[in-house]
């Protein structure tokens, strides 16, 4: 089946705001009292920061929720969904700085809503953890996620007024009600946190963990206040709500519209770039070749493997470019539903189309030395950049963390490095040189122990690549 989803998908609702590409526009920051536009940052996005209120353009994502509800998965999922998109974000996790500043061996009497001890204690290490996020937007930080309960108003109202004048603030709260779930992430709390690295009766770090929980449950108050959004059930991979409250802005829709699509349910992605072409036998970059003898056995190895992989998974569904060598690579593969998308198509190299790079080198030398100084944000003459691919690829992203199912993309090489960015989180600087080698499948696992990756070789490459 071929869906033309290179600027969306008929399968979820774009935000109504209007994009173009900005990944060449700068600004002066002295003149404009603003920091530069760089990356894949919109003109909307652009626009809020030029005229909005001053405190608007940084945005602090302050969590709310009690313990074992999805609050550091979604901080950590969010910041890497941003970093990917090219706005400055940093994850502030306060229970870090409780740590550092108060240990690990606390037990759950130190968090009693009446244990005034305990309180100071929890509130100054949040004021420090709000105190360093705000100095970091004053150097150029444009999104701050304040990861903690923050499960009192006079708590929010502390941070509210710290902020005040310096960023905009949006309250997101987890909210939970499944039983099974939260038994779930409380035994996986307990697993992996540092509070409980030196107990050595699991159960009994268990009990004081839902203790921990008790007590929290007696002082919390829902937001009511301010900016908000709040997930009810959604961590539970059963559907639930999204609840927004005086949302507005490009950024704020954006980070809407992900969190809208965000779940907790385990599935593999499988990446893989197509088996080798007639061009790569070449060393031309680009084109629409077909497969080599070699990219041939990959594909029918590939199918043995997707088969073996996937055989309990019917639902699983096949992901391809438009180009045929991905389209061949998976017409072996039987039994899934396989789905082309025009946003997967390799990068354009433009008038380069087809060439190797020895013949750029010779009749475009400030091409190619344009591309060697800078190949993150080099744009292909009437082609495009790498982060030109990184916006196309929003809407892959956006329905990978949708689907529920497992999905294999068989894709290129700059795409792949794209998309495995976003998983890994790889700093965008690291995008364009980061090894995706051909005839091996690299298997990404979401759940709720965030992202895990298996790589498989299933045959060497004969013939060396061109490196888009």
């Amino acid at each position: 089946m071929f869906v033309d989803r290179g600027v969306g998908s008929p399968n979820f609702a774009r935000p109504t705001m209007e994009t173009f590409s900005m990944s060449n526009f700068k600004l002066d920051s002295e003149s404009k009292g603003m920091p530069a536009a760089e990356g894949a940052v919109a003109a909307a996005a652009v626009a809020d920061q030029m005229y909005g209120p001053k405190e608007d353009r940084k945005l602090a994502i302050v969590l709310v929720g009690l313990p074992a509800r999805g609050k550091t998965f979604t901080a950590a999922k969010l910041t890497r969904y941003l970093r990917w998109l090219g706005h400055e974000t940093k994850h502030f996790n306060v229970g870090k700085y409780r740590r550092l500043k108060h240990g690990t061996n606390q037990t759950a009497d130190f968090f009693r809503g009446d244990n005034r001890e305990g309180v100071e204690a929890r509130n100054e290490v949040a004021a420090l953890a709000m105190e360093d996020m705000l100095s970091w937007m004053q150097e150029g930080g444009q999104v701050g996620i304040f990861d903690a309960t923050n499960s009192t108003r006079i708590r929010r109202n502390m941070l509210m007024k710290m902020a005040e004048g310096k960023c905009k603030i949006i309250f997101l709260e987890t909210l939970c009600n499944d039983q099974d779930v939260l038994e779930r992430n409380i035994r996986l709390k307990v697993q992996q946190s540092p509070d409980y690295a030196e107990q050595t009766d699991f159960e009994a770090g268990v009990q004081d963990f839902k203790e921990r929980l008790t007590y929290y449950e007696k002082v919390y108050e829902p937001v009511e206040e301010g900016s908000y959004i709040k997930m009810i059930d959604m961590v539970s991979g059963k559907g639930g709500q999204l609840k927004i409250n005086d949302i507005s802005g490009y950024l704020p829709g954006r980070i809407v519209f992900f969190l809208v699509n965000c779940h907790l349910t385990p599935r593999p992605i499988l990446l893989t770039r197509h088996g080798e072409s007639m061009d790569n036998v070449r060393g031309r970059i680009g084109g629409d070749s077909s497969l080599s003898e070699a990219g041939e056995l990959y594909s029918r190895k590939l199918a043995s493997f997707v088969e073996k992989r996937l055989k309990s998974e019917r639902t699983a569904s096949i992901w391809t470019s438009t180009l045929q060598r991905t389209i061949l690579t998976a017409h072996p593969i039987i039994g899934f539903p396989k789905i082309q998308w025009r946003a997967l198509d390799e990068i354009n190299a433009g008038v380069c189309d087809g060439m190797t790079y020895d013949e750029i080198k010779k009749s475009k030398p400030e091409e190619y030395e344009s591309r060697r100084k800078d190949k993150l944000r080099y744009r292909y003459p009437r082609g495009e950049s790498y982060l030109d691919v990184i916006q196309r690829l929003e809407p892959v992203i956006i329905e990978l963390e949708r689907q529920r199912a497992p999905v294999v993309v068989i894709a290129h090489q700059a795409v792949l490095r794209a998309l495995y960015a976003y998983f890994a989180d790889k700093p965008l600087e690291e995008v364009p040189n980061i090894e995706i080698p051909l005839h091996t499948i690299i298997e990404i696992q979401m759940g709720v122990a965030g992202v895990q990756e298996k790589r498989y070789k299933l045959m060497d490459a004969i013939h060396p690549t061109a490196g888009l």
